[in-house]
């Protein structure tokens, strides 16, 4: 094989030392970035004996015409500066996760009083950070289990104070220990810190072993009041401990990894055994050069992830034997700052959660593929839509509004997402419109606009808000009219000096397009994908609100007939209201139906019946 004179004169000056290298094609791109103990042996080993190199590697050196070195003290430098790199330059000849940015991480910030974030990068400013984590979910049903036990301040004073302040509603409702104010030592508030950092970590069985100890210490000193407290804040770790099925019999913390692999694509499974717990279960998929072996694939996996992992069992158990296993365990002690040890189970209670690993590998990337081709087809629609309307980003999450009244009674506002091009309905929201008086449907958008976005960017102030409905914003916002509906919409992101997103009207009349700053709509072909999507997630929303409008008004008739049946009082109105919920189901009712779901007396059940049968 003939080389480029200056690739020759490179392989001669390599140096020895641990580092990473980055193979370029003749564009000057890189296709691809490895790491060696030694660059000099390991570079030179690409472009030697090539007959009888695997195919995937002489595929790689038939597209190099050049590569750069970058020399690092340590190995376990060089392993952090491969995944960084290759997040950097998405090489297309490397084993990669899909989509790793947009994984979050819990992090306690480096103060004398640290708060909670939700935060989605990591940075080396002192900080601890617990993640990534690939159920949000699960993520904030743990963030809020530990606001609630261990009362870590949201707010972003920088504490402490010169001056003391009055402590905020959180502190009179249990939320904060109000270091604001000075009604915690820092002893105190870091003791709470490192516990809800226990639990972050899913050490909950020690967790729950400290706070017993420190319990019966509570009572023996006869701080009765102290002890009860900590007995309740025991007892609601325990009922997540119960959720914890045991998977093993000893306490040693271990990661165990599955992964199923497929033509251009795998899935990776890590289970989180802590204490011989399931304390979670995360989920990856990666994107696969052909001819990729599973050892290969494996060992990049386990790179990437522990790159950005925030903490590192004792022992790693995998599904097969990887050729960097000393390296990698060299690698992971330096991170731990403990041995670790890399095995893979053969038989036992281990090699069946290996398995079990596996299989959830498999489902996982099944699920993946059936979902591929609904992406595929929505991303056409995507991006035409992009191109058609000239859009700054990639609508990947999109938000359409609607109202419905009938002559101003009863208004509603609907909120639908879709993501992906595809229906994301617990991101649904509806709004009662407040506004009375005359029907204004102008003013009833900017008042659901209005609600929307200042919740949003209240929630985004506060990232430790543990719901979040509405701290997402859209890349693209849909109102259902035209011209002067998008008006309403770009005066509310301009009042609410929100920046970056873009906003389309769609009129029902001829399916025109209003765009900011166009006089004249756009009229896109009526069977392009393009506009079928838009169609289909105006009509989503107009459905959202309509059912909405619907119930509120099949209610207000109810309670409309109500009013006039004598020794129907308010209270039970509301009642008959909850159990009915519409006039058509009350008049479909017997007297003796009416009096058991009420609960009302048999006399007034039948003067209900009579009244409604005349």
């Amino acid at each position: 094989m003939t080389r480029e004179p200056s690739i020759e004169a490179k392989l001669k000056s390599l140096p020895t030392t641990p580092g990473v290298y980055l193979m370029k094609d003749a564009r000057g791109d890189v296709i691809y970035v490895g790491k060696a103990a030694s660059l000099r042996s390991r570079v030179r080993s690409y472009f030697q004996a090539q007959a009888e190199a695997e195919r995937r590697t002489q595929s790689l050196v038939a597209q190099i015409a050049d590569f750069e070195v970058i020399q690092t003290e340590t190995e376990s430098e060089a392993f952090l500066l491969e995944d960084t790199l290759i997040k950097r330059h998405q090489p297309r000849c490397n084993v990669r996760l899909r989509d790793d940015k947009r994984y979050p991480y819990l992090k306690i910030t480096a103060e004398p009083f640290p708060h909670v974030m939700v935060v989605r990068r990591r940075f080396d400013d002192g900080a601890r950070y617990f993640g990534p984590y690939t159920s949000v979910k699960a993520m904030r049903t743990t963030l809020k289990l530990a606001q609630k036990l261990f009362p870590i301040r949201t707010c972003t004073l920088d504490l402490p104070l010169k001056t003391p302040r009055r402590p905020c509603l959180n502190y009179h409702i249990g939320r904060c220990l109000g270091p604001c104010a000075e009604l915690v030592s820092l002893e105190e508030y870091g003791a709470m810190v490192d516990r809800a950092a226990m639990l972050f970590e899913g050490r909950v069985s020690g967790l729950i072993s400290g706070l017993r100890t420190e319990m019966r210490d509570a009572a023996a000193a006869q701080r009765f009041e102290r002890a009860a407290h900590l007995r309740d804040q025991m007892e609601s770790l325990l009922r997540t401990l119960e959720r914890q099925s045991v998977v093993l019999p000893d306490t040693i913390d271990r990661d165990v990894f599955g992964l199923a692999v497929g033509e251009d694509r795998a899935s990776a499974q890590v289970f989180l055994v802590r204490g011989g717990r399931m304390a979670g279960r995360e989920s990856y998929h990666l994107r696969v050069p052909d001819d990729s072996s599973e050892a290969e694939i494996l060992s990049a996996f386990l790179t990437q992830y522990y790159a950005n992992a925030s903490s590192v069992p004792r022992e790693i158990l995998l599904p097969i034997e990887i050729e960097e296993t000393e390296r990698l365990e060299t690698w992971l002690t330096d991170l731990r700052g403990r041995r670790v040890h890399a095995r893979v189970p053969q038989r036992g209670e281990k090699r069946r959660l290996v398995e079990l690993a596996n299989d959830n590998a498999r489902f996982a990337m099944k699920g993946e593929q059936r979902d591929e081709a609904v992406r595929k087809e929505a991303t056409v629609a995507l991006v035409e839509l992009t191109e058609a309307l000239s859009l700054s980003v990639f609508p990947q999450r999109i938000e359409a509004f609607d109202v419905s009244n009938t002559q101003g009674g009863e208004a509603t506002g609907s909120m639908v997402v879709f993501e992906n091009g595809r229906p994301r309905r617990d991101a649904y929201r509806r709004f009662k419109v407040q506004r009375s008086g005359k029907p204004d449907d102008y003013a009833m958008m900017a008042e659901v606009l209005g609600r929307r976005f200042r919740r949003g960017l209240a929630e985004l102030s506060d990232p430790s808000i543990h719901k979040g409905k509405f701290s997402e914003l859209p890349d693209l916002l849909l109102v259902d009219g035209g011209k002067g509906q998008l008006n309403v919409a770009i005066d509310v992101l301009r009042d609410a000096n929100i920046e970056g997103i873009e906003a389309i009207g769609l009129a029902k009349r001829h399916e025109e397009v209003f765009r900011p700053g166009q006089s004249e709509p756009l009229v896109l072909e009526p069977e392009s994908p393009a506009l079928l999507l838009l169609r289909q997630i105006r009509d989503e929303a107009h459905r959202f609100a309509v059912t909405y409008h619907r119930r509120l008004r099949a209610k207000r008739s109810l309670a409309s007939i109500l009013d006039e049946i004598p020794g129907v009082g308010p209270k039970r109105k509301s009642t008959l209201i909850q159990a009915f919920g519409s006039v058509a189901r009350l008049e479909h009712a017997s007297a003796d139906e009416i009096a058991e779901k009420a609960g009302i007396p048999d006399g007034l059940a039948e003067r209900i019946r009579h009244h409604l049968a005349r």
